[in-house]
């Protein structure tokens, strides 16, 4: 059974064009300076292609990366680790990382550069549960260590608009009430808590569903 040898990609368009440029050189006008007036290239450009192909072959004809081999100004991994904890576990912003670092760290970093390196992280932007939420409109619950613990409840009655606030007292009796019954009276009830959250509710006489509900937390 016979090995099978890795299979090398085909050349892009550019190294193409420059393996082209070589083969003009060599096999048709034997000028360099024509052949790089022909393709509208520099002489210098022809000879950095020509060198290449002379070491490596038609590989060197390749793109290569134009990045630096070496960063010295780059941002060191033990900072970007820092910046990563920050951001899964604390869900810190660009700026706040920035603040945490110098002060409990001593490292000093702009906002600017933390927010590239999360974007290039693509952790640029968090989940809508991750997200910061103002204290006025977080979800509190009320806990105890039992059902009811220490809460007082009163209600009172709201103030009548209309032709309701001069209408006689009613009571709606089951099978007394013979006339029509006036409109919906509303009640207030108020629940004041130990734990400094306080609840409203306005509900009907009957009993009907709940018109409206709102929810203050101090």
């Amino acid at each position: 059974m016979s090995k099978s040898t890795p299979t090398t990609p085909p050349l892009d368009r550019e190294a193409k064009r420059r393996l082209a440029v070589i083969r003009h050189v060599e096999e048709v006008s034997g000028n360099v300076a024509m052949s790089s007036r022909y393709f509208g290239i520099s002489r210098q450009a022809y000879y950095t292609w020509y060198r290449r192909y002379q070491a490596e072959g038609v590989e060197g004809l390749r793109t290569r990366s134009k990045a630096p081999k070496t960063c010295p100004n780059a941002t060191h991994v033990e900072v970007v680790g820092k910046i990563i904890y920050l951001r899964q576990n604390y869900h810190f912003g660009p700026e706040k990382i920035a603040m945490y670092l110098k002060r409990y760290h001593d490292l000093t970093i702009s906002k600017s550069g933390v927010w590239r390196i999360l974007n290039r992280l693509d952790m640029g932007r968090l989940p809508a549960s991750q997200r910061y939420k103002r204290h006025d409109r977080r979800w509190k619950r009320y806990e105890r260590q039992l059902p009811g613990h220490r809460a007082r409840v009163t209600a009172d009655r709201t103030a009548q608009s209309g032709a309701a606030r001069h209408q006689p007292a009613h009571r709606c009796r089951p099978g007394r009430c013979h006339g029509p019954c006036p409109p919906a009276r509303y009640i207030l009830c108020r629940t004041s808590l130990r734990s400094r959250s306080r609840a409203s509710m306005a509900i009907r006489d009957e009993g009907a569903a709940p018109s409206s509900f709102s929810r203050n937390s101090r």
